[in-house]
């Protein structure tokens, strides 16, 4: 039997209320240097990111062995597959952060957000391909430094994307 809507509501905003508790208890240090929401994204960016990585890490150097992965299609380099997984787990994860935590002003419908978030996140997928081949085939890098980089830049896109995008504001032009 599943649990009623009302239990699964008290669940999410238990959850909800303790990481916004924790977050803005250290935003005080950062007050001068960021507004609140750009700490938050900060903050849940960096958790999804470090999960990302640490998933990643695991699943290329202890799931794929660092060999490449053999399906009855194609086959998928340790790099590419290791990225995969951790897909599966920072999706979900960074859509309920970006969407309960970072950017909760927004009026969209939560079906168009998440298509919205998913079309971004292709996007992400794109450059972390991208950037993984590069550095890792190209310039010969380690994969997780590799990853690190990586990183970087697709951090920069998806704040920009999900900010200015996927969870801005309604207006009456929507």
């Amino acid at each position: 039997m599943l649990p009623s809507p009302p239990f699964m509501r008290r669940i999410h905003n238990y959850i909800r209320g303790r990481i916004l508790q924790i977050i803005d208890w250290f935003y005080p240090w950062f007050k001068q240097i960021m507004p609140l929401q750009t700490f938050r994204y900060a903050a849940c960016g960096g958790f999804n990111t470090l999960t990302d990585i640490t998933l990643f890490f695991v699943a290329y150097n202890y799931i794929f062995l660092k060999k490449p992965v053999h399906t009855p299609i194609i086959l998928i380099s340790a790099p590419i597959a290791s990225f995969l997984f951790s897909f599966t787990v920072t999706f979900p994860v960074g859509f309920y952060l970006s969407r309960y935590v970072v950017f909760q002003q927004t009026e969209a419908k939560k079906t168009v957000q998440l298509r919205k978030y998913f079309m971004v996140v292709m996007g992400c997928l794109f450059l972390n391909y991208i950037f993984l081949k590069l550095f890792i085939e190209m310039f010969h890098w380690y994969p997780t430094p590799a990853k690190i980089a990586t990183t970087v830049f697709v951090v920069a896109f998806s704040y920009l994307s999900q900010k200015h995008y996927t969870f801005r504001a309604v207006s009456s032009v929507d």
